[in-house]
């Protein structure tokens, strides 16, 4: 695994623009989107990463099926009135559409195996990065890479999406409706999600949020033309959504509505679910050394170098960073209650960027990989994607 300086094409940025990708650049002039590196693997440093992501996943769904059968559900916060829908989704299992593993690793030369940070199970971006855009970059520079073998680059999503919908088709209704908050990053991702599915042959319309209406009446949601609504992706978290005055009626009518990503995901999201992962798998290679905070958010004597957390944080808010029992880093954040810490992973740091990889499951297979960098060891949203190759 190398970082390996590369020329940006000429008029990358609308190249990039006509790929769907518009906030390539921050508002700082920092690229999001830069394509001055691009990680290089080798063969088997992809299998590697590949073989990690579908034994972290067989591991989580272990987990999933430990905290439901010990009914651990208070320990992630988990509201009691969600249980029922859980455990509903979790035997019934409803269509899931896709996750992602962040992990940090240094390549094979570091000694070490890659190590889970966290599992976005539940609405995870930077996906058009992921399954398109550094697929037409490498397609285009291939030829400057000048590398032999020819260079190939780990990445199935786009085909393992349109599969996937095409595989859920005869378990939703039509239309399947796309919902998501009015910002740029998560109406890029759901623009592309519903892409995907029109390519698989299925009828959408899209939509925001706060456009989901309900009907007491007719018990039932309905879009903007008072049309009811059964088959729903929406990339807003069920923590968010649980909050939000229509939660009862979602629960009441789970069994009745095809939300995606079903609600058992809560389960994963949780940075709870990784001193689970700890207690099931101790000392597991793959994983980091990780337990809960005592009410006090005071970590256990065994880790003295580590991550503190909030149950529910993302995008890297309300992260604390320890070494030594000294905090050398902290980002602030509007997100409170229980935490959990985690050991800090061994340094994957390249350039003196601090470099995260994503891992990509569509169903239950690992099949894409997207690479984070920042000068800052927290990985936030306004952390740079890089594309990566393989030969």
């Amino acid at each position: 695994m190398q970082r390996i300086p590369i020329t940006p094409r000429r008029n990358w940025q609308h190249t990039v623009e006509s790929q769907g990708l518009t906030f390539h650049t921050l508002e700082n002039g920092k690229p999001y989107w830069d394509e001055s590196a691009a990680y290089q693997f080798t063969a088997a440093e992809i299998d590697t990463l590949e073989a990690a992501g579908n034994t972290l996943q067989q591991m989580c769904l272990a987990a999933a099926q430990h905290i439901i059968d010990e009914r651990r559900y208070a320990e992630l916060d988990i509201p009691a009135q969600a249980v029922e829908a859980i455990e509903w989704a979790w035997n019934n299992e409803p269509p899931a559409l896709y996750g992602r593993f962040d992990l940090s690793w240094a390549g094979a030369q570091s000694g070490h195996a890659p190590k889970l940070l966290e599992y976005n199970a539940d609405t995870p971006t930077s996906l058009l990065e992921a399954a398109v855009i550094q697929w037409n970059w490498l397609e285009e520079s291939a030829p400057s890479l000048s590398t032999n073998p020819k260079p190939d680059q780990f990445n199935s999503i786009h085909e393992k999406l349109i599969a996937k919908w095409k595989d859920i088709d005869p378990y939703l209704s039509k239309p399947i409706y796309f919902a998501a908050l009015d910002n740029p990053e998560d109406q890029l991702t759901t623009t592309y999600l519903r892409d995907t599915a029109q390519q698989a042959g299925l009828d959408t319309l899209q939509m925001f949020m706060n456009e989901i209406g309900w009907n007491d009446e007719q018990q039932l949601f309905l879009d903007p033309d008072e049309q009811p609504m059964f088959s729903i992706f929406k990339l807003y978290p069920w923590e968010a959504m649980l909050q939000e005055e229509f939660a009862p009626h979602a629960i009441d009518t789970y069994p009745s509505t095809r939300w995606i990503e079903p609600i058992w995901k809560m389960l994963l999201s949780n940075k709870g679910i990784l001193p689970i992962l700890w207690q099931l798998y101790p000392n597991h290679e793959l994983l980091l050394e990780s337990h809960f905070t005592d009410e006090a958010g005071t970590a256990p004597t065994t880790v003295t170098n580590y991550v503190r957390k909030p149950l529910m944080s993302r995008e890297g808010a309300n992260i604390t960073l320890v070494r030594d029992n000294a905090s050398i880093a902290s980002t602030p954040g509007p997100y409170n209650g229980r935490q959990i810490v985690q050991a800090l992973a061994p340094d994957a740091v390249f350039d003196h960027r601090h470099t995260v990889l994503g891992l990509w499951m569509i169903d239950q297979d690992c099949c894409g990989l997207g690479v984070r960098e920042s000068f800052n060891p927290i990985t936030d949203n306004l952390s740079s994607f890089v594309p990566h190759f393989f030969l």
